[in-house]
């Protein structure tokens, strides 16, 4: 009696934890649906979707050998979820050759963490590192993200001139709260460079007017089209030292890991409702567009999430095109957080995609080549 009453226990305590794993996989896959605002713990969902995707396979497993019929379980919440599993990883790829098409337009997106400046007495070589991989990979245009740089002072570190010079990219449009300064010379903000010049520039901003509720865009003439690049950053977490610390080794001191935990949870909270408004205004925008419109950036958000969805709308994802592996971009906390981005409308042909694995940045440099297909005339 009492071992058949455990068996019992077992299998329901196990057929109920796989369907909070099921539950929890598929809210996270489809975290669009979901108001950020009202649904904020969604967004942990979402975050955790490959992990959750590997707890299903290890249900299916153990199920096989337990009870076969209840594998369905994870077998077709995994069937459910296979659009959304596109975005989250990808197994093949045709690799990505340096030499470019002359037909493609290539695109760069990189958080450049502000070049390190802050060490550049004690390592210059960091910044030189990073503008020799740009011209290695030469893109024709280049998105940055958290650009500090100097549009004023000639003999500053980060001197935008002289930047667009070493990259042989003579135009750009550097967009930044002037109130966020480094130095007394340099600014913090987002860039765009090109190769091509720009037919128009322009920089939105709404309220709070912080530098993670500003995004740009430039029309990039490039022969006789005309497209439309927009640069963005969305809200960060902003983990302090101590958050990151706790992170890598949680500690074992119970109080400290409420504060660590409740901490967290509310940056985590704030950046998924920021967010949530931050992509709502860029998608407007994109909505707005009349030419062929490229976007690129750092969501500070995984695919599947909100923002992902909201500003990816009916545009190709680079990496889900042409990527390979879980795509990470983000050097940092998990091996699985693919964060920076690179859409292309569906007028678009995404003809290669890299992620450049060096760690110069906190962030990794992504690459795509783009193939404009004209629409026939009518």
């Amino acid at each position: 009696m009492p071992a058949s009453f455990f068996r019992r226990f077992a299998k329901r305590t196990f057929i109920f934890l796989n369907v909070l794993a099921a539950v929890m996989f598929l809210a996270g896959c489809y975290a669009s649906w979901f108001n950020p605002v009202q649904f904020w713990f969604v967004g942990f969902f979402t975050l955790a979707s490959f992990y959750l995707l590997l707890v299903l396979v290890g249900f299916i497993v153990f199920w096989l050998f337990a009870k076969p019929k209840i594998a369905l379980l994870s077998i077709i919440t995994i069937v459910l979820a296979w659009s959304p599993l596109r975005e989250l990883f990808r197994i093949k790829s045709s690799g990505f050759a340096i030499e470019k098409k002359s037909t493609a337009l290539r695109v760069m997106s990189w958080n450049v963490a502000h070049f390190d400046i802050s060490e550049h007495d004690k390592r210059p070589e960091v910044k030189d590192q990073m503008l020799n991989l740009i011209r290695r990979y030469e893109p024709d245009v280049a998105c940055f993200q958290e650009m500090v740089g100097s549009d004023s002072f000639p003999n500053a570190i980060n001197y935008v001139p002289d930047i667009a010079k070493s990259i042989n990219m003579p135009y750009y449009f550097y967009s930044y709260n002037w109130k966020l300064n480094y130095n007394g010379q340099h600014h913090f903000g987002i860039i765009i460079f090109s190769r091509h010049p720009f037919a128009s520039k322009h920089t939105m901003s709404y309220a709070p007017n912080n530098y993670n509720s500003i995004f740009q865009y430039t029309d990039v003439v490039v022969n006789t089209d005309t497209f439309r690049l927009f640069n963005l950053h969305l809200q960060s977490l902003k983990f302090s030292p101590q958050n990151l610390e706790y992170l890598s080794e949680p500690s074992l001191e119970e109080g400290k890991n409420l504060k660590e935990s409740m901490s967290l949870v509310k940056k985590f909270k704030t950046g998924f409702i920021h967010r949530q408004e931050q992509s709502d205004h860029i998608r407007r925008a994109i909505s707005e567009s009349p030419y062929p419109t490229i976007v690129c950036g750092d969501f500070n958000d995984v695919p599947n999430s909100y923002a992902y969805s909201t500003i990816g709308k009916g545009m190709k994802n680079a990496f889900t095109e042409k990527g390979s592996g879980i795509g990470r971009t983000f050097s940092g906390i998990s091996p699985t957080l693919r964060i920076d981005n690179i859409f292309a409308g569906k007028n678009f042909d995404v003809q290669q995609y890299t992620c450049v694995a060096k760690k110069m940045s906190d962030h990794y440099p992504i690459i795509a080549d783009l193939v404009y297909k004209k629409q026939p005339d009518r």
